[in-house]
Parts: C-alpha cells; structure tokens; sequence
C-alpha cells in the first residue's frame, strides 16, 4: 500500500471540493478534517489500493452528513438574519447558479452529480460511495443533468 500521505496528496483535493459542495465552503476544512482523520484511523484496513478514491468518498459522505446534523441540532439565533449569499459561485458567465440548482435536486441525483462532478469518480465508484449498483449511479447522474437542463433553458 501507498503511504497515507501520497493518498492525501493524490485524493485530496477532489475531496475538499466534495466537501465544499456537501456542507459549503465554511465548514469545508472541518468536514476534510474529519473526513482525513478517520480514514488515518482505518487506512491500515484497507486491502484493495483501487478502491482507496471511493473508500474516501464514502468518508466524506458520512462525515459531511454528521456535520450536517451537527449544525441542525444546534440553537436558531433569535432576531433578524442578514440574507446569506450562494456558497458557490462560479467564473464563468450564465452559470452562477448552477450549483445552487444542483442543491435542490433529489438526494440521489444531487449525490450523483456531485460525486461525479466535484469529486470526479467514475460511475462505478458513485455507486461504491452511494451503495447503489454502478448502473443505478449512471441512472441518478442522467436524471439529475435531464432535470438541470430541463430546468435552465441556457444549457445544453
């Protein structure tokens, strides 16, 4: 096996961008923290080097989850909120939004495009994190680009 540091080196930035997708920008660091953390804990475990990306994927899911919750749990503020701008903003002209447009698919297709997109798995390995069938993953990821299409006449 690699030495962890080499898989943090080779995997991590799509990991970040996951998480920074998963739980936005703010809590990205700490969602990748925890995601490192527990994956040091167990990477002498793992016996399939292919199956390392995935295996990191499905950390981040569960880590991104629990910090979900975390936040869920905690105290509304009282009083009057600023409004909060996007967490995502992109460069490229007409496509502000589409991240925010991603956000409010269905869970599965919402997974499936940002484990392909942000953290660049193939579909077999979408299913691996997802725990669905490689044909099931492939599924999600068409209805979920079919819907973002459908739902913005500017891309094709």
């Amino acid at each position: 096996m690699k030495p962890f540091e080499h898989v943090i080196d080779q995997h991590g930035p799509a990991i970040l961008r996951y998480c920074a997708g998963r739980v936005g920008p703010e809590r990205a660091e700490d969602c990748f923290q925890e995601t490192m953390l527990a994956a040091l804990r167990s990477y002498e475990k793992v016996r399939d080097e292919k199956a390392v990306k995935a295996w990191l994927f499905k950390i981040a899911t569960r880590k991104s989850i629990d910090i979900y919750r975390s936040h869920a749990k905690q105290d509304a503020p009282a009083g009057q909120l600023d409004p909060v701008e996007s967490r995502r903003k992109s460069d490229q002209p007409g496509h502000s939004d589409v991240w925010s447009v991603v956000d409010h698919l269905p869970d599965k297709q919402r997974d499936a495009i940002y484990l392909r997109f942000q953290g660049g798995l193939n579909h077999r390995e979408v299913g691996v994190v997802m725990g669905i069938s490689e044909s099931a993953a492939r599924r999600n990821g068409f209805e979920g680009l079919k819907r973002l299409r459908s739902e913005s006449g500017s891309w094709s």
